[in-house]
C-alpha cells in the first residue's frame, strides 16, 4: 500500500497527536504512522477501545487527550488524516528528487501477528515524534524475572487494568517514580518503598524554573496525598544495590548514598517478600530516525542525545520537524505544545506566522533542565557493580567484560563495545543496556559523549523487518 500526503507524522503520543491535529486543521493532508493500535502513545496508553471505553482513570491531562482525540477523529472523518496504526517505520529517507515527495517512509507491522499491511508513505514534510523509553542502570540481580522498567509497570496497569505483581519496590530518580508508585497503590498493590537517589534539596538552586510551571507542584501534591493515604515510604538518597532471589525477584538489598551515589557504609537494609522491582532513571529519546535523516544533534542536560530545532520545531534538515522527547525529555505538556507548533509549521512551511505559546514552551523547557539537574544519574553508580554483574541482558555480557574491552582493547564508544563484546546486539539493540554500556566504556564517573550516542542510534534498519519485505522492494 502507498500513501501520499503533505505532512507525515511518526508517532501518535502527546506530541504526534498534537502535530497531526495542528497540521490537519491548517489544511494539510496528513498521514500518521504509529506502532500502537490506537492513539495515545505510552503516556495516554489505555485498554483496547474494542474492549471497553477509556475512562481516564490513572491518567494526567486526560481532558487534553480527549480534546485532541476528538479533533483527530473529526479530521479522519473529513479525510484530512490517514491513520496507519500497528506499523513502525524501519527506514526513512530523503529522495532529493525534483517534483517528487521529499520524504519516504517504509513501514512494517509492529507485531507480526497483527495483520497490519506494510505501507510506504511519501510526504513533502515530516514530523518525527517517536517518543522515548526508560533509561536503565544495571545492578546485581536485575536480570531476574520480576524486574521491570518503571514505565513498563505503569504501561501494564494502564493497558490491562491489573497489576504485574502484589508487592513492589520502586527505585531510581526523578518525578516519574511518583505516578508509578501512586498508580500501583491505587490499583491495589503494596508499595514497600520508593527509593530516590537524589534529595529534595537538589531543587533549591532551581526554584525559579520550578515556580514557572506551578501545575507541576499541584501534581506533586496529588501524589503526596496518595502516598499518605497508602502509607508509601519515600526514601531519599537511597538506592537498590542488589535484587535478591535464586531464580526470580524475591527481595532487594538497599543502602543510603551520598550526593555522588557512593554507598554509605552501615546503612544497608533488606526488603523481603518482593515480587516486582521497578527501576526508572529517566528516559532516553528514540533517535534512530532523526539520526538516519542527518539532523544536527546535541547533548541535553540529562546526557541524552537530542535533536536541535528552531522556534518552529524545524530541525537542521529542511522540511523535517521534531517534537517531544527527541528534542529533550520534558513531559507530556511540553510534548503537546511542541507538537502543535511543529504540526502548524509543517502545514505552512513558507508562513512566518509565529508558533503558538512560545513562552509556555520556554517555561516547560526550563523546568525540564532543572529537573535533569536535580535528578541526575549518580556519578558513582558504576561502583554498585561487580565484575560479574550482567549489563546486556540479551547477550549476557557482564560489566567485567565491558571494562576489559575498554582497558585492553580501547573500546570506549558504544559501537566499539558492541563489536568487541556483543553488548547491544540483542533484540532491543542496546535500547536497554546502551546507555550503561556507554558509561562503562567512557570510564568511572563518566557518561558517553555525543559521538558515542550517535553511533549507537545510527543503524540502517530502525526496526526489525522481514527478509521477504526487503526482497519485495522495488529498488
Amino acid at each position: 500500500m502507498s500513501v501520499t500526503a503533505d505532512v507525515a507524522v511518526v508517532g501518535v503520543g502527546p506530541a504526534g497527536l498534537a502535530a497531526a491535529v495542528a497540521a490537519a486543521e491548517a489544511g494539510a493532508r496528513v498521514a500518521v504512522v504509529d506502532a500502537g493500535n490506537q492513539p495515545g502513545g505510552q503516556f495516554w496508553r489505555h485498554a483496547p477501545e474494542s474492549v471497553r471505553e477509556a475512562d481516564g482513570h490513572g491518567h494526567h491531562g486526560w481532558s487534553t487527550y480527549l480534546d485532541l482525540r476528538a479533533r483527530f477523529d473529526a479530521a479522519r472523518g473529513a479525510g484530512r488524516i490517514t491513520y496507519l496504526p500497528g506499523l513502525q517505520v524501519w527506514m526513512a529517507e530523503r529522495t532529493g528528487l525534483p517534483g517528487s515527495a521529499e520524504f519516504v517512509l517504509r513501514t512494517t507491522a509492529a507485531v507480526a501477528s497483527s495483520g497490519a499491511a506494510p505501507a510506504t508513505v511519501a510526504a513533502d514534510r515530516l514530523v518525527l515524534c517517536p517518543g522515548g523509553y526508560d533509561r536503565q542502570l544495571p545492578v546485581p540481580g536485575w536480570e531476574l524475572p520480576g524486574v521491570m522498567a518503571a514505565g513498563g509497570i505503569q504501561a501494564f496497569i494502564k493497558a490491562n487494568g491489573v497489576l504485574p505483581g502484589k508487592r513492589f519496590v520502586i527505585a531510581g530518580t526523578g518525578p516519574f517514580l511518583l505516578p508509578v508508585a501512586a498508580g500501583i497503590a491505587e490499583a491495589g498493590g503494596k508499595v514497600l518503598a520508593v527509593l530516590e537517589s537524589s534529595s529534595p534539596s537538589a531543587w533549591l538552586p532551581h526554584l525559579g524554573a520550578a515556580t514557572g510551571v506551578p501545575e507541576k507542584a499541584l501534581e506533586g501534591a496529588e501524589y503526596a496525598a496518595v502516598f499518605a493515604k497508602h502509607r508509601i515510604p519515600y526514601r531519599t538518597r537511597s538506592i537498590v544495590t542488589e535484587v535478591l532471589g535464586p531464580d526470580k525477584a524475591e527481595g532487594v538489598r538497599t543502602a543510603k548514598v551520598d550526593a555522588d551515589g557512593r554507598v554509605r557504609p552501615g546503612t544497608e537494609r533488606e526488603y523481603a517478600d518482593v515480587d516486582v522491582v521497578g527501576f526508572g532513571w529517566g528516559f532516553t529519546p528514540q533517535m534512530e530516525l532523526p539520526v538516519a535523516l542527518g539532523v544536527e544533534t546535541r547533548l541535553d542536560a540529562d546526557g541524552s542525545l537530542v535533536g536541535v530545532v528552531d522556534e518552529r520545531q524545524q530541525s537542521s534538515v529542511p522540511g523535517l520537524y521534531l517534537a517531544g522527547e527527541v528534542t529533550g525529555v520534558g513531559g507530556a505538556t511540553l510534548a503537546v505544545l511542541e507538537g502543535l507548533a511543529a504540526g502548524a509549521a509543517a502545514a505552512r512551511p513558507d508562513s512566518h506566522v509565529p508558533v503558538k505559546q512560545p513562552a509556555a514552551i520556554a517555561r516547560h523547557r526550563r523546568f525540564a533542565r532543572a529537573m535533569h539537574h536535580a535528578h541526575p544519574v549518580p556519578a558513582a553508580w558504576q561502583d554498585w557493580l561487580t565484575p560479574d554483574t550482567t549489563v546486556c541482558r540479551c547477550e549476557e555480557v557482564t560489566a567485567g567484560e565491558i571494562t576489559e574491552a575498554r582497558d585492553s582493547l580501547g573500546a570506549r564508544d558504544i559501537r566499539s563495545l558492541k563489536s568487541f563484546t556483543r553488548a547491544g546486539m540483542g533484540w532491543c539493540q542496546g535500547r536497554v543496556c546502551g546507555f550503561a554500556a556507554g558509561c562503562l566504556g567512557a570510564g568511572p564517573g563518566e557518561m558517553p559523549d555525543a559521538g558515542s550516542l550517535a553511533s549507537s542510534a545510527k543503524r540502517p534498519l530502525a526496526a526489525p523487518v522481514g527478509i521477504g519485505e526487503l526482497a519485495a522492494l522495488d529498488n
